[in-house]
């Protein structure tokens, strides 16, 4: 019923109303109406507060030669895993003919680079009709509080690939586009410039059947999206990767 009174007002003021603008209409509806059949959001600010008080992950910095499997490079200083996955630390050289902070001589600096990227995903399922969002409660030695709020597939391909002799990540198997066909969106979307080398990353959601069972572990949680907006009100509470796969929405 609000969608068609929208739809019909935009109409009468001459707007252009085509499938792109009912979706957009049902997102901005998503993001101003509390209506999370699960867990109020109270609720989730305490889930998380409490996820990070249970962590017992310390983080001490050491130095680059005392990285376990991980060489530093005696010709040229680049820093690489020993599997050659994940990424690989490089330097570069930039000129340009701009005006910057080092004026128009240039500059050099370290890069992340030789990251063939990997998949930052969101399942979303519907509970009586409403979208809720998979997220969860990850641990990342750089993050602040230790925990963030993070896409529920958050997996670079050497996480994919295992290379780091673990297991592969959690939900992995929705986000095969040949066997899931219920992709809402997908795109590569670019990191920071500044810090990674020619570096982007698999942005999906990808929508699971309302009837489908799915095993939840106790550092994920459903969220919707007004939840994830009010959540970003919070200093350090959502990551980077919701943040940018939301954008679409």
């Amino acid at each position: 019923m609000v969608v068609e009174e929208i739809k019909h007002i935009l109409e009468k003021n001459g707007y252009e109303v085509n499938l792109d603008t009912i979706l957009r209409i049902n997102t901005m509806i998503e993001s101003i109406r509390d209506d999370n059949q699960i867990n109020t959001l109270d609720y989730v600010i305490d889930w998380f507060n409490k996820k990070r008080e249970e962590s017992d992950m310390t983080v001490q910095e050491i130095g680059i030669n005392d990285l376990d499997k991980w060489n530093v490079s005696s010709i040229t200083g680049n820093i690489s895993h020993e599997s050659q996955g994940f990424f690989e630390i490089i330097g570069v050289k930039v000129s340009n003919t701009f005006d910057r902070e080092v004026g128009k001589k240039g500059w050099t600096q370290p890069m992340v680079a030789n990251n063939p990227g990997g998949i930052l995903g969101l399942l979303v399922k519907k509970f009586n009709g409403i979208p809720h969002y998979l997220v969860q409660a990850k641990a990342e030695p750089g993050n602040i509080g230790k925990l963030q709020l993070s896409p529920t597939l958050q997996a670079t391909t050497s996480n994919l690939l295992k290379a780091h002799g673990g297991a592969k990540p959690l939900f992995a198997e929705y986000f095969n586009e040949e066997k899931n066909p219920n992709i809402v969106y997908v795109k590569w979307q670019s990191e920071d410039g500044g810090r990674f080398y020619l570096k982007s990353n698999y942005n999906m959601i990808v929508e699971v059947n309302e009837d489908e069972e799915l095993t939840i572990p106790d550092y994920f949680i459903w969220v919707t999206l007004f939840q994830i907006k009010q959540l970003l009100k919070i200093e350090n509470f959502v990551g980077p990767h919701i943040r940018g796969i939301i954008s679409y929405l």
